[in-house]
């Protein structure tokens, strides 16, 4: 089936365009060189040989990133979980709203394992240009079911672009029955408090039929916790904290992007969890349709929150951090001294990566010790609220 060509800038490449896309792909000599560094093994050739057996984008995931990523899984990890027990039908496309750490793996991961799963297909991904720092990489991207986020249009483009944008998200799940992938807000939560923003729900809405909840509903809106024992980013967040603070205006640079995502991808993460919170459907049948706009949104937004936070899987080093912060010892039932050693050990060594020209030690280590606390805070808040 072809895509209405309204979507063409913005869409995932359909199955006719692959063959050329490959062609250009194995002919940039920056993505020969990524071959050689992902697929020291297999000549160029070979590889070239291989894409020619993808007809489609998923039959690529399954020969290219599936075994790259179950082996990044356990070589950078301890292994890879979903839990999905709130989804009853799997063939019935679902729109995968999570908390976001991680650039290129969040969306990435869950791909994989919804297919360990026995789901019929991966995810297509929501991805701002703003990552899309070379054309071999746009190249990709869209050849892995990456659909784009346009953040670097003006303001008079912006109320457009994120109409088709919503009109695109549509079309994916409702007629070529796609999941989607999209983070519950712009960028990862670089303290990992983790809140919806409003904007992404009033964009999804801009798209479908009906009135807001029926446009809602539509996207079959599952919120999606997901849970890294380490984050290798740490640092490089905590960095950035820093310098948003002692340099006004402040803004990463892409090659800042490529650092991120390059750590991301290749640094220690622990184990891995993923667990789907109850899609929003029946819920959003019981607001009142007449409420107003704003009201909607904000409670949907909560609503979202609400799910993921009780979602979470908290490990050792996110109590043992929450105790740091506050000085005490309220969650000490949840980790051993070992535990707090390692953990304390860990952090350090992650404070020794920093690479600021002037550093504050006690900035630096009470950032990071906020990323890791925040679950535990924001999870005891929803249970007590549930």
């Amino acid at each position: 089936m072809r895509t209405p060509e309204e979507f063409d800038e913005i869409r995932p490449y359909d199955p006719e365009e692959l063959p050329q896309v490959f062609s250009e792909l194995v002919s940039d000599p920056e993505f020969q060189e990524v071959i050689k560094q992902i697929l020291p093994d297999k000549p160029l050739d070979v590889v070239c040989a291989m894409l020619s057996q993808c007809h489609n984008s998923l039959e690529l995931q399954k020969m290219f990133f599936y075994p790259l990523l179950k082996q990044l899984a356990e070589t950078c990890g301890k292994g890879l979980t979903l839990d999905c027990t709130t989804i009853s039908d799997k063939k019935h496309p679902h729109t995968f709203i999570t908390n976001h750490r991680d650039i290129v793996l969040d969306s990435a991961f869950l791909s994989i394992a919804l297919l360990d799963n026995d789901f019929p297909t991966t995810v297509e991904i929501a991805i701002g240009d703003n990552l899309l720092i070379k054309p071999w990489i746009r190249k990709l991207v869209r050849a892995n079911k990456s659909f784009i986020v346009q953040r670097s249009v003006n303001i008079k483009q912006m109320l457009e672009s994120s109409k088709r944008l919503s009109r695109y998200m549509h079309y994916a799940i409702t007629q070529k029955n796609e999941n989607i992938w999209i983070a519950q807000r712009e960028g990862r939560a670089k303290d990992s408090n983790d809140r919806t923003q409003e904007s992404v729900l009033k964009m999804i809405a801009m798209g479908g039929e009906g009135s807001l909840i029926e446009r809602l509903k539509e996207m079959n809106l599952t919120p999606t916790a997901l849970s890294y024992e380490y984050d290798p980013c740490d640092y490089l967040k905590a960095q950035e904290f820093q310098q948003k603070r002692d340099f006004a205006g402040f803004k990463k640079s892409p090659q800042d992007d490529l650092l991120n995502m390059q750590t991301g991808i290749f640094g220690y993460k622990g184990r891995i969890f993923f667990k789907t919170g109850n899609c929003l459907n029946d819920w959003l049948d019981t607001l009142d349709p007449n409420m107003p706009k704003g009201d909607l949104f904000k409670a949907v937004a909560h609503k979202i929150d609400q799910e993921i936070f009780r979602s979470y899987r908290l490990y050792p080093g996110n109590y043992i951090a929450a105790d740091l912060l506050k000085g005490t010892q309220e969650h000490q039932n949840f980790y051993t001294q070992e535990e707090v050693v390692a953990f304390e050990s860990y952090i350090g060594k992650q404070l020794e990566k920093v690479t600021l020209k002037r550093p504050d030690p006690a900035f630096l280590r009470e950032r990071i010790l906020t990323m890791y606390a925040n679950p535990v805070f924001n999870q005891e808040q929803a249970l007590q609220e549930a």
